[in-house]
């Protein structure tokens, strides 16, 4: 039996080792306020887990759906925008 581990460890070791570009952390930043917005709606999800969902929690997973959309179509706009930038 052959072990290809070492030539993994060879292949992958590039890429965790090197730092994320300037232009990788403008894209983050840009998109950050996206994630942020996925965090709050999954988070408001999983309050809903263990119990029925009340009328206070419905209303929470509605606003985050509808910060969601809004993150996203700013970030959609932004590209049309600005299509030489970094983006999604």
């Amino acid at each position: 039996m052959r072990y290809i581990g070492t030539v993994q460890a060879v292949v992958t070791a590039a890429d965790v080792e090197r730092e994320p570009t300037a232009a990788e952390l403008a894209g983050i930043e840009v998109e950050m306020p996206v994630i942020l917005a996925e965090v709050e709606l999954l988070d408001a999800q999983i309050m809903t887990l263990g119990r029925p969902a009340s009328e206070v929690d419905v209303r929470r997973i509605r606003r985050a759906e509808r910060k969601l959309l809004a993150e996203r179509r700013r970030l959609a706009n932004l590209g049309r925008q600005n299509p030489a930038g970094v983006g999604a």
